[in-house]
């Protein structure tokens, strides 16, 4: 005889059920927090600053519910067991990056993210890693902080590449030279 339960007898998957719960939460903030929105906000138009937010709760509110079916259906394939490494990995990374980005600013702490994140897919070696983080990272903030005028965390590394750039568009523009730093 077999002892292993079949689907219907088992029962629901309560980590679905978890998940279905946060779902149809977080589908009511949203919902409640858009109802509450100040009367005279964008009235120009009908289509307001409520309709996606609404939609989007909608839409969340109903992958709840078929998350919820699904669960207690037990219809979800068994999930394979963590591995602890990459998830610390990754998670010491992102510590990292948070203690980082206020005294090293945006590429440093992001390059921490990026190597820390490489290692726990296996890749490496963390130096190199590290280094090719920082280099996609200073790419990154400065195309935000010229192209964009956006502004991202700068630590010396980023204030160094600013100031060179804009003593290269001064020298290049007729200007002259513009010592670093001024």
């Amino acid at each position: 005889m077999n002892d292993t339960p079949t689907r219907s007898e088992r029962r629901p998957d309560r980590a679905a059920l978890v998940i279905a719960a946060l779902l149809a939460g977080l589908a009511a903030l949203i919902a409640f927090n858009t109802h509450n929105l100040p009367e005279g906000i964008a009235s120009y138009s009908r289509v307001g600053p409520r309709a996606f937010p609404y939609a989007i709760a909608a839409w969340l509110g109903l992958i709840a519910l078929g998350t919820l079916v699904a669960a207690w259906r037990n219809e979800f394939p068994p999930r394979e067991k963590d591995e602890i490494q990459p998830i610390a990995w990754i998670v010491g990374g992102l510590v990292l990056q948070l203690v980082l980005i206020r005294y090293t600013g945006f590429a440093f702490a992001t390059g921490a993210v990026f190597a820390a994140t490489a290692m726990a897919f296996g890749r490496g070696p963390l130096w190199f890693t590290y280094a090719v983080g920082v280099v996609l990272a200073m790419t990154l903030w400065f195309a935000f902080a010229t192209g964009l005028n956006l502004v991202l965390p700068a630590g010396p590394p980023e204030r160094f590449v600013l100031d060179l750039f804009h003593a290269l568009i001064a020298m290049f523009s007729g200007g002259g030279p513009v010592p670093v730093g001024a």
